[in-house]
């Protein structure tokens, strides 16, 4: 197996481990104040290899979103969300290419530097988060939440990815 494939695949399973049996459990409530959730598994699809094919980064997201919506109960809800980032990522790629272009394998923040980095995971985090509460609210009638949720969620979350690329892509 190629070293990038089982590269990906041993990332994805850790982020999905984190996500499903630490990060489902905490819950940052203060009274009514219940907008923080840390949502961290779209960055599976995010850092994926920039060559990957269109279909199968569509693929990926969508079983990636079944697989969360097994374990929160959610009937389709991430994989929903996963799907929409996963289609929209060349999109996201294509407006934020670097000058020199996309020539390294990983899309990390040491590959290309912090600031574009912080500027592609956070669109692509907010299109998924806003996505992913806009669909489980189903109604624009709960746009202050949906928008809030979005918000602190998608600050909670982008935190913890910035803080774990620091950490296992020490080379920055």
């Amino acid at each position: 197996m190629n070293s990038i494939v089982q590269r990906n695949i041993i990332r994805a399973v850790f982020i999905l481990a984190v996500q499903l049996l630490l990060l489902k459990r905490i819950d940052i409530t203060f009274e009514s104040f219940n907008y923080i959730h840390f949502t961290i598994y779209p960055i599976i699809i995010a850092l994926l290899p920039y060559k990957s094919s269109k279909t199968l980064v569509v693929l990926i997201g969508f079983v990636i979103g079944l697989f969360v919506d097994l374990f929160y109960d959610s009937l389709g809800i991430h994989a929903a969300a996963c799907t929409l980032v996963a289609y929209l990522r060349p999109y996201i790629l294509n407006i934020l290419s670097p000058v020199e272009g996309y020539k390294k394998d990983g899309l990390t923040a040491h590959g290309y530097g912090l600031p574009w980095f912080l500027s592609y995971v956070g669109i692509f985090m907010f299109i998924s988060l806003f996505t992913l509460y806009s669909i489980e609210a189903f109604s624009f009638v709960y746009i202050k939440e949906i928008v809030l949720r979005s918000i602190f969620s998608f600050l909670a979350s982008l935190f913890l990815i910035v803080i774990g690329q620091l950490i296992f892509n020490p080379k920055y």
